[in-house]
């Protein structure tokens, strides 16, 4: 087996895990492209409870998100992730059996309850050696873009055939099914990755919402997802009454889709090759803004709306694999879990607060009034963002070491801090862990091994 490569065993845990996220993230979304039609006959239906249904599971899944990683770390990965699964199953069928609006968001509500993907990733961390870890998390990161493709055009398929009631069926199968995929696919594992790359740690929290870069991150992913599902509320209406039938909408979202991920594949491969990563990021915050300045005013061309459609799902594609990337290059040494433990927190919060905005501003300035003031807010998100460092030369490595007592770990602290490139070494005793976070483009990750094999 070669050593750049995963082996049969890390490849499983990626693959599986990957399909147990996309089959939750597939529940959560499809109903976003419909549920502004199809909840029409439901009790209580208006804009703003459309958008709090929509966004209900963010609240639940930000409040719950770092807790259940922590209890992860305590009781065990499988566990939480299996009670997990049974919740967002239980309230898949809530929603599903519910003839009220009020109904189906408490089902919402009760799906993002099941807050396992902090657990989920520390899973892969557990099963994957740390040269390959970034790669489960990318094949994870990939199937969480696919299963939102798949629910825009899945949602506009099913609906038609069998409504709000089967598709929350189908959400509470795909849970269930999650469970016996973990059960009976993924390997059993008794390694666990270093604490501070996987799972939030309590004692550092304050001290990273304080960060002014992660700052800076986490604003922008609440920004990002209120946008998202702000947009869901009022969109599906808006094509509606451009006399695009509610069953004809993935004819704009797939080929937007699948256009999107060709028109970011160069974005990103320029980005990595010529250290311009800031630079793309400000540029896809600028074309969402004017993606929905063009939403906007158009409302009779389908082929405009699809063009804004298509610059929408471009920028939200290159931002949405951005920002972790980002996060997990700019967290300190060793806190690279409780960094991204509050950016999920962000997120979530963004999709939940979202729903409020969209349900509000649809009914207080209209589908026009609501796009261009999140253009506005895309642009105060640019103001935010123009600061940031560029993170394309950082990368943190965590090593196991031999670490006897304090006066070692500072002996090794003191020699890796001479080797070129190496930025911050943080050393965990307990862990038998020391995490090094260098510029990538200058440091040597041998001469690092070296120095703590021969402790």
């Amino acid at each position: 087996m070669q050593a750049d490569a995963l082996t049969p065993i890390e490849k499983r845990t990626a693959l599986s895990l990957s399909l147990v996220f996309a089959l939750r993230m597939l529940g959560l979304f499809m109903i976003m492209p419909v549920f502004a039609i199809y909840g029409q006959h439901l009790i209580g239906y208006s804009p703003i409870w459309v958008g709090i249904a929509i966004g209900a599971y963010g609240l639940t899944q930000a409040l719950l998100q770092i807790p259940a990683g922590i209890l992860s770390d305590k009781f065990g990965r499988r566990p939480i992730i299996f009670a997990g699964l049974l919740l967002f199953a239980l309230g898949s069928l809530v929603a599903a059996y519910s003839e009220s609006v009020y109904g189906v968001t408490a089902g919402r509500a009760l799906q993002g309850a099941g807050a396992i993907a902090s657990a989920i990733l520390a899973l892969a961390a557990d099963a994957t050696r740390e040269e390959q870890r970034s790669k489960a998390m990318g094949m994870i990161g990939i199937s969480i873009g696919l299963a939102f493709t798949l629910a825009m055009v899945a949602g506009p398929i099913l609906a038609p055939l069998i409504g709000l009631h089967g598709l929350f069926l189908i959400t509470a199968a795909g849970a269930l099914s999650g469970i016996a995929i973990v059960h009976f696919l993924v390997p059993h594992v008794i390694s666990r990755a270093p604490r501070g790359e996987t799972i939030a740690v309590p004692a550092l929290l304050g001290q990273l919402i304080k960060n002014s870069q992660l700052q800076r991150l986490n604003i922008g992913i609440f920004i990002l997802h209120l946008a998202l599902t702000a947009m869901f509320v009022v969109l599906p209406l808006k094509l509606q009454n451009m006399h695009l039938s509610s069953a004809e909408h993935w004819h704009i979202y797939l080929p937007a889709l699948l256009l999107s991920f060709i028109l970011i594949i160069p974005m990103l491969i320029i980005a990595a090759r010529k250290n311009m990563n800031k630079q793309f990021y400000l540029f896809a915050i600028v074309l969402m803004a004017a993606s929905f300045i063009a939403i906007a005013f158009t409302s009779h061309s389908i082929a405009t709306m699809f063009i804004a459609i298509l610059l929408y799902f471009t920028a939200f594609n290159f931002l949405e694999a951005s920002l972790p990337a980002f996060i997990s290059m700019l967290a300190p040494a060793g806190a690279k879990g409780s960094a991204m433990g509050i950016y999920s927190t962000y997120q979530f919060l963004g999709a939940f607060f979202g729903g409020i905005v969209g349900g509000l501003s649809y009914k207080l300035v209209g589908s026009s009034g609501l796009f261009l003031c999140l253009a506005g807010l895309l642009l105060l998100w640019f103001l935010i963002s123009w600061k940031i460092h560029n993170p394309s030369k950082i990368r943190t490595h965590s090593c196991t070491a031999k670490i006897k007592d304090e006066q070692h770990a500072t002996l090794l602290t003191d020699q890796l801090l001479l080797l070129d490139g190496v930025l911050e070494v943080v050393v965990i005793i307990e862990e038998q862990t020391v995490y090094i976070k260098v510029n990538n483009q200058v440091f040597a990750l041998a001469k690092a091994k070296e120095i703590l094999g021969n402790q």
